[in-house]
Order: C-alpha cells, then structure tokens, then sequence
C-alpha cells in the first residue's frame, strides 16, 4: 500500500523552482532543495526522481504560472497596446517573493545549449509568448490602433527579443525610468 504524502507537492515543486531560479541549475545542490523544499530526501527521489527531472518540473510548473498570470493580466486590458504593455511590465517588474529577472531566460543562457529537455522548454516558453503578441498585434491592426504596414510576424519577434533583453536588464538595474522608457520605445513601433 502507498504510503501519503507528507508534504504539498505543489509547494515543494514551487519552493524548489524558486532556489533553481535564484541560483541556477549547476549552483543548486540536492542537499539545499531537500532543505529548501522541506522534504525527505528519499520523498523526493520517489515523487519527483532526480535532480534534472525535478528542475524540468520546475520549468513547467513556471510556464504554467506565467501563462495564467500573463493571460488574466491582458484580459483585464482595454486594447491590444495596452495588453502588450502589459507583457512587458510583467516582465520587469518582480514580484516580491520572486528572484529577479526570469528563469526560462536564465536556463536558455545555462543549459539550453547542452541540455534538450531545458532547450524545448526555452523554446516553449518563447514560442507561446512570441505568438500571443502576434496574436495581439493582428487584434490591433484590425482594430486600428496599429499600422498595417507592420509585419505582425516580424514584429513580434522584435517585440519579444527586446522582451527578454528587458528580463536581463531588469536583474542588472533598478532604474525603472530607463526600463518604462525602454517599453514605451518598443511600443511606439506599433504606430
């Protein structure tokens, strides 16, 4: 007979993928996650299997947070640039039990180059925020807030490279007018 579990699996998988995202992968030892998680070793091992497995879980269990956050968030907009605006403010500003910055980007910079289960991530990740803008660009030219002499595609590509570039910057300064001035630079493209 299994025996139950003694612990949240949710709240061990969230407070795990918060010590990869503030320490990186390699950075992270099994004694600190069993620490930080508050669970047995052997607990862990039987419900989330190695350390690689485990921080796997924690990217999707990211994904996931992110995408709800990030699909309420424009929901609750009022237009298309207001709901871009809105993805990138998310990405800068930090939540106040969060590490800086984001860890899918920090994985693509620590192991996506070497690790494939980490790269589809990565590319997960980024191809789902890549379309919502696009999606959002289309819903904006077809309202008429923005140009229809802007490649929707290519633009949000643009967008979202700049997006990311905003996620570095924003472990690197606290100069929030430089980050907002960034934004509003980005979203004057759309004009």
């Amino acid at each position: 007979m299994a025996r139950k579990k003694e612990f949240d699996v949710n709240d061990a998988l969230h407070k795990a993928m918060l010590l990869f995202w503030e320490q990186g992968y390699e950075k992270t030892s099994m004694k600190e996650l069993v620490s930080q998680m508050g669970v047995h070793k052997g607990s862990m091992y039987d419900t989330f299997g190695d350390k690689h497995t485990l921080y796997v879980n924690t990217l999707e269990h990211y994904f996931e947070m992110g995408q709800q956050i990030i699909e309420k968030g424009i929901t609750d907009t009022s237009s298309a640039k207001e709901a871009i605006r809105f993805i990138f403010n998310w990405a800068i500003e930090q939540e106040e039990d969060f590490p800086l910055g984001c860890l899918i980007v920090n994985t693509a910079v620590e192991l996506a180059k070497h690790d494939p289960e980490a790269r589809q991530w990565v590319q997960r990740s980024w191809d789902f925020a890549e379309q919502l803008i696009y999606e959002l660009i289309l819903d904006g030219q077809q309202s008429g807030e923005f140009s229809k002499m802007i490649d929707a595609k290519e633009m949000s590509m643009i967008l979202y490279n700049s997006i990311i570039g905003l996620q570095v910057k924003a472990k690197t300064t606290s100069d929030r007018e430089k980050l907002n001035k960034i934004i509003e630079i980005n979203l004057s493209f759309l004009d």
